[in-house]
This record gives structure tokens, C-alpha cells and sequence, in this order.
């Protein structure tokens, strides 16, 4: 029987939010929740993890037009990062649903719908969509947008607004670590600490491991977030963060171009969507077009 009071999903919760996707999964797996509500959250957060190691066909075949309304939200994200032909209409069909009004009750619909416009750098769109919500991780990634958009002030102002909620949560820590990176100067090594806290206390995961080595790249302590970028290398070769942090890191260490080359090869082969492969396609493509302005005449 549940202990009154205990929160039966925060093992599970904290596996995700730290990153731990497969110890999540298992979790969720082996948990058998009290109540009927729990065992729904108890599969958005297996879903969710299956859809950050790229296994959207999992949610596609598993979840159906029968499932919760929670566990059709997260359905959504899966065939929008799935399906790129169907986009456009997925989008159109999210607006729909949220200007005709969404059960205030279903935070996952309004977490996922973000997550969509978010990836679409729609932020306006985004935070619109968290403010309906009144959830710490709909804040957490509000905090996340903000960021994204150069707005610290507004960042903090969301970051307090979760420390009155629950000071303690990962999350809270998680995003006040986030508002420390951006802040810069004495709170990077804040920033460090939290990531470094949570991963002995937790799993030293890819994500808090990035989240260590961006610290240090920030405070051009290189060869300590090489040694942290390559723990998590070991951990996961192709994760994305660590290849565009590992291609910056060998830069600043003078590396060969060769070796800082390698790292950008698998990014382009393994994430040709991610944000720094796209942007560095764009500026070898404006490059390339200038460079033959000035090509001799034959």
C-alpha cells in the first residue's frame, strides 16, 4: 500500500529528468502504481523516454485513439519528430485542439504542444501554451524558452516562481542551474556544483555530464570538460550535445583539424536536424557562395 504523502513516480520522474531514460523505462516497467491516475503518468513518462532515445515507433504502435488523453498528447510529439511530411498539419491540428479549449487538468498536453512549437522556435507559441498549465515542469521549460530567447530576466522570474513551488524538486535545481550558466561569472561554478550534486546523487548522466562541461568551457577550463565530454562519449557515442561540445572543446585545445572534423562528420551523419548541423550548413553555404564571388576568371 502507498505511504500517504510519498510521491510513488519519483524514481521514475528523477531517471527522466536527469536523463536516465533507460533506468526510467525500467522503472516504469517493474512499478505498479495505487491509483488509476498514477499508472496514466506512470506511462507518459515511459512513452516520453522512448521517444528521447528516438523510439517513436514504440509510441506510435502502443498508444491508440483509446488511450488517456495524457498518453495520446505524447503520441502527438512522437509522429511530429517521426513523420517531417506531416508536420505542417500536426501543428495546424495542435492550434486547433488549444484554441478550442484543452481539459486545463491535461498538463501533458500543454508540456507536449510547447515541446512541438519549441522545437519549431515558435516560442511565442510555446510559452502561450505553458501558461495554461500550472505544473513545475511546464515552468522548467518555460525557463528553457526564455533562455533561448536571450530573456535572463524573465528566466529568473520563472526560476523563482518554481523555488516557491518546491525548492528541493530536481527540477527547480535543474533550471536554477540552467539560469546560472546564462548568468556567467561566480555562478558557473554554482551551475557545476548543481550538476555534479545531482550526479552522485543520481547517475552521472550525458545530460548532467554536458551540463559539467559546458561549465567548464565557459570558464576555459578545457581540459577538464574534454575529460568530462569524454565519460559521457563512453556513456553514449553519438549523443549530439557531447559531439557539438567535444568539436568545440578540441578546438580550443588546438587539436588537428582532423580530429575536430571527426566529431562534426558524425554529428552530420547521425543528427542532420540539430540545430548546430543546420546552422553550419547555412554558413558553409553562404561561405561557398561568397568565396566564388572573388574565384579567378577562366
Amino acid at each position: 500500500m502507498a505511504t500517504e504523502g510519498v510521491d510513488e513516480l519519483f524514481g521514475i520522474k528523477t531517471a527522466f529528468y536527469i536523463g536516465n531514460y533507460q533506468q526510467c523505462i525500467k522503472e516504469a516497467q517493474a512499478l505498479s502504481p495505487s491509483r488509476a491516475d498514477l499508472t496514466v503518468l506512470r506511462d507518459v513518462f515511459l512513452y516520453r523516454s522512448y521517444i528521447a532515445q528516438r523510439k517513436y515507433g514504440v509510441v506510435l504502435d502502443e498508444v491508440s485513439s483509446s488511450s488517456a488523453g495524457e498518453l495520446q498528447a505524447v503520441r502527438i510529439l512522437a509522429d511530429y519528430l517521426q513523420n517531417t511530411s506531416r508536420r505542417d498539419r500536426i501543428i495546424a491540428d495542435v492550434e486547433s485542439k488549444l484554441n478550442s479549449g484543452v481539459d486545463a487538468s491535461n498538463n501533458t498536453f500543454f508540456l507536449m504542444a510547447a515541446a512541438i512549437f519549441y522545437h519549431e522556435q515558435n516560442y511565442d507559441a510555446a510559452l502561450r501554451s505553458l501558461h495554461q498549465a500550472d505544473d513545475l515542469e511546464c515552468s522548467a521549460l518555460s525557463v528553457q524558452i526564455y533562455l533561448a530567447m536571450d530573456r535572463v530576466d524573465l528566466a529568473r522570474k520563472e526560476l523563482k516562481r518554481m523555488q516557491e513551488m518546491d525548492d528541493d524538486a530536481t527540477l527547480t535545481q535543474l533550471a536554477s542551474a540552467w539560469v546560472n550558466m546564462a548568468t556567467g561569472g561566480e555562478k558557473l561554478q554554482d551551475a557545476f556544483y548543481i550538476f555534479q550534486e545531482l550526479a552522485e546523487k543520481n547517475s552521472p548522466t550525458v545530460l548532467l555530464l554536458n551540463g559539467q562541461a559546458v561549465c567548464s568551457i565557459q570558464q576555459a577550463r578545457y581540459d577538464d570538460a574534454e575529460g568530462i565530454l569524454q565519460e559521457a562519449l563512453d556513456k553514449d557515442s553519438s549523443n549530439a550535445e557531447t559531439l557539438v561540445n567535444m568539436a568545440v572543446v578540441t578546438q580550443h585545445l588546438g587539436r588537428t583539424l582532423e580530429v575536430v572534423q571527426r566529431y562534426i562528420s558524425q554529428l552530420k551523419d547521425a543528427h542532420q536536424k540539430q540545430t548546430f548541423v543546420k546552422s553550419l550548413a547555412t554558413k558553409e553555404q553562404e561561405f561557398d557562395r561568397i568565396s566564388q564571388q572573388y574565384a579567378p576568371s577562366v
